[in-house]
């Protein structure tokens, strides 16, 4: 399994994504487009009879592996449909060989929409168009997830669950006693807020970045972060596709004004040193200390699981999460940055069709959502299905966002979202290389 999948998009539950731009691509392209796969066809139920099994191949296992399952019980007996589900951690690779080798699943779950374009590019998967309802669907949907599977004006994956990365946690009793407020409006807000529990005393980041070879992939999602709320979704979208060069001005002037934030003095506990030294895993670990010795981290959904054990068992009494918030000047609204499983057909048949259909529809995963590690991608999934409301508070403001958008680094080539973007951040943070420096570096290298 790609070491950025198994540290930042799995975790507890994979993760979702991705992004309806403000440029008018609210609605699919005309099917009768290009992007290979359907060649314009519309699938009409009764032509193509299945036979009665539908494979499907993943990345996750265990306990996932069981939640899924039992969310397709009612389904397979309703449907009279047996499905037959593989994981495989290594299925960035066993997707391609087994696709080229013409033997591919009749549906795959997609963790990063990478490979699954360099599929759809080769004509081996059918765009969701030619047999979905693609606005009913989208209307569902937190708006952005469909264009992270769009492909040459065409989309080849719909959502089954997502992750969100972009929270910021708090240990309550701690925050609420310093009086602190829990609903900051923009980043400007925020910085206010900080300020004052440095007078208090207190650190008010913890963050750390070790995660031995994939150190410095926290803080790609720093940078990601900050593009979307600086600049906004469109420009986003141009600097992930790289249609802005890596080193454009908009990009610099994030790296400075996270490095204001990351690098400024009592701003985070231990400074950056402690934050390369760190794991990510235990950088909320300070915030559950007696006395506290740092009130907040920015971290994805899964980072519940690393909380300590007693702190798990009372979260809800426990922990305090707000939505990263937006800045003031730059995008008007609220941006969500994440990742997800994107459902992808090969074959094209009626039973295929039915499961791709419940599998991406709202109706799906309530089975799921009650064993925990797994967020809907849908607006109207019914969120009192959630097994404690951390989850229910972390759906409702996904459910709010104005826009969503894939992990930046997890869009762009593997050299850079997965090399010199991670190595680049070290190095900056250290103060080794300059914000300019670095983004001239990773341009330069960025693969023809």
């Amino acid at each position: 399994m790609d070491r950025r999948l198994s540290r930042r998009t799995i975790m507890t539950g994979a993760a979702a994504t991705a992004a309806l731009g403000m440029t008018g691509c609210l609605q699919n392209p005309d099917p009768s487009g290009g992007g290979g796969g359907g060649g314009g066809e519309k699938y009409t139920p009764g032509d193509t009879p299945g036979n009665g099994s539908v494979s499907i191949l993943g990345a996750f296992g265990g306990q996932e592996q069981e939640a899924f399952m039992a969310s397709l019980e009612k389904f397979e007996a309703d449907a009279k449909i047996t499905i037959n589900y593989t994981p495989d951690k290594d299925f960035t690779n066993t997707i391609q060989q087994r696709a080229g080798a013409g033997d591919a699943p009749d549906i795959a779950l997609f963790p990063q929409p990478g490979g699954m374009f360099d599929l759809a590019g080769k004509g081996l998967i059918t765009p969701i168009d030619a047999f979905l309802d693609y606005d009913a669907l989208n209307s569902t949907l937190i708006p952005g997830f469909l264009d992270s599977a769009r492909f040459e004006g065409r989309v080849y994956g719909a959502p089954m669950r997502m992750a969100c990365k972009s929270f910021i946690w708090y240990p309550k009793k701690a925050y609420e006693k310093g009086g602190y407020s829990a609903e900051p409006a923009t980043m400007q807000e925020l910085t206010t807020i900080t300020e004052k529990i440095k007078a208090d005393g207190i650190a008010p980041w913890s963050d750390g970045w070790d995660d031995g070879q994939a150190t410095g992939w926290v803080g790609t999602d720093w940078i990601e972060e900050f593009m979307l709320r600086v600049h906004g979704p469109v420009v986003y979208d141009d600097w992930t596709k790289h249609r802005i060069p890596f080193n454009a001005k908009e990009v610099v002037e994030v790296f400075d004004i996270v490095g204001e934030l990351l690098k400024g003095k009592g701003n985070v506990l231990g400074g950056t040193d402690a934050i390369i030294n760190t794991p990510f895993s235990e950088a909320p670990l300070p915030l559950f200390e007696d006395p506290t010795k740092a009130m907040l981290v920015r971290q994805g959904n899964f980072v519940t699981g690393f909380f300590p054990e007693d702190i798990q068992a009372n979260m809800d009494d426990e922990v305090g999460v707000y939505a990263m918030p937006t800045w003031e000047g730059g995008f008007d609204g609220q941006p969500i940055l994440g990742g997800g499983d994107l459902a992808s057909l090969f074959t094209l048949n009626d039973d295929t069709v039915k499961v791709m259909e419940f599998l991406t529809s709202d109706a799906f995963g309530g089975e799921w959502a009650a064993a925990g590690g797994w967020l809907s991608p849908h607006r109207t999934f019914d969120q009192s299905l959630y097994s404690d409301s951390i989850t229910r508070q972390v759906a409702e403001i996904a459910s709010g966002a104005a826009v969503f958008r894939y992990d930046g680094s997890d869009l762009m080539p593997t050299a850079v979202g997965g090399g010199s973007f991670w190595t680049g951040m070290v190095q900056w943070l250290q103060g080794t290389k300059t914000s300019q420096e670095v983004c001239d570096e990773i341009e330069a290298g960025w693969p023809k």
